[in-house]
């Protein structure tokens, strides 16, 4: 079922989410089952599945030479997204990227999704490799998301990139995108990166998942200026509970987001991780309260491997 429907069905009832990574190759699924168990619970109607950019990794030849190699760490999203869907009953959403994928490459994994019974698509451009300074799109790939999401909606209408197909059964995938209350790291400003959304909504995108933030605020104010620039499809906040105190330099390096003052201070209180991570729940329970109190359709939550803090949070909303 479409991501939309599942939030018509709802009646104005906030749904639960949530966004796994795949284990690194060379591990078994089994681990993220047993993370992903305990949240069943609170009956999530999907659950997202990222997908990992390509590395390169260098190999010794001997004789001080280095032979350069791409992998991917992380791969499987489509597997893992089929064994989730059938082992759960639920709905899967495999992230997509621009970086990395050929649009070739991209068009193959659609069909796969659609041959899967997958009805939703999480359209991304992607990051930059670790090498890059900024974003440069793979040979024969896409350089921004809008244009992934035309291409996955021109699949939706029978437009394959070399053929036009007058096929019973086309793909119909309800397509997501990021979102970034703050503003995306590489843009100027939040007006000119609105301008960027509206593009991938008029591409046909339906739906927005934002980024993390701390600040409800931050949220309110970015649907506020976003309805204001004619984007009316939902708009998912994205919600990750602080876990290790290395987060009060990380989050903001990586992701270039505010942290409240209060939250810095009672982080900063706390002597262990463990202590840490009982402030995430606690700040993300008064977040996703009033969040749901103000009637957000869903709060997704960033779990990134580990399920613990989530259901502890989830237990005191749902």
């Amino acid at each position: 079922m479409k991501i939309t429907d599942h939030l018509k069905n709802a009646n104005g009832k906030t749904l639960f989410s949530f966004e796994i990574i795949p284990p690194k190759k060379g591990n078994n699924i089994q681990e993220l089952y047993n993370n992903i168990n305990p949240l069943m619970e609170f009956n999530p109607p999907f659950v997202d599945v990222t997908t990992s950019r390509e590395q390169y990794v260098y190999i010794d030849k001997g004789e001080g030479l280095l032979d350069r190699r791409i992998t991917r760490m992380r791969p499987g999203t489509v597997g893992i997204c089929a064994a989730i869907k059938h082992k759960y009953d639920v709905d899967t959403v495999p992230h997509v990227l621009c970086g990395g994928f050929s649009k070739e490459e991209t068009e193959y994994l659609l069909v796969d999704c659609h041959y899967l019974g997958i009805d939703n698509i999480m359209a991304l451009r992607g990051d930059a490799m670790s090498h890059q300074k900024y974003f440069e799109a793979t040979k024969g790939g896409h350089q921004f998301a809008r244009d992934l999401v035309e291409q996955i909606q021109n699949l939706n209408c029978g437009k394959y990139l070399h053929d036009v197909l007058e096929a019973d059964h086309k793909s119909d995938f309800c397509i997501g995108v990021a979102g970034y209350p703050e503003k995306h790291i590489e843009a100027p400003s939040l007006s000119s990166d609105l301008k960027r959304l509206k593009e991938k909504v008029d591409a046909g995108a339906d739906y927005v998942v934002t980024q993390m933030f701390f600040d409800n605020s931050k949220y309110f104010e970015f649907v506020e200026a976003a309805r204001e620039a004619g984007i009316n499809v939902p708009i998912i906040p994205g919600i990750k509970p602080i876990a290790v105190k290395r987060h009060l330099q990380l989050l903001p390096q990586v992701f270039k987001i505010d942290l409240p003052e209060i939250l810095i201070e009672e982080v900063e209180k706390c002597d262990t991780n463990v202590k840490v991570r009982q402030v995430g729940v606690d700040w993300a329970i008064q977040q996703s309260k009033e969040l749901a109190a103000a009637g957000v359709p869903v709060l997704h939550y960033y779990s990134m491997g580990k399920s613990d803090n989530v259901h502890a949070i989830a237990s005191q909303v749902f």
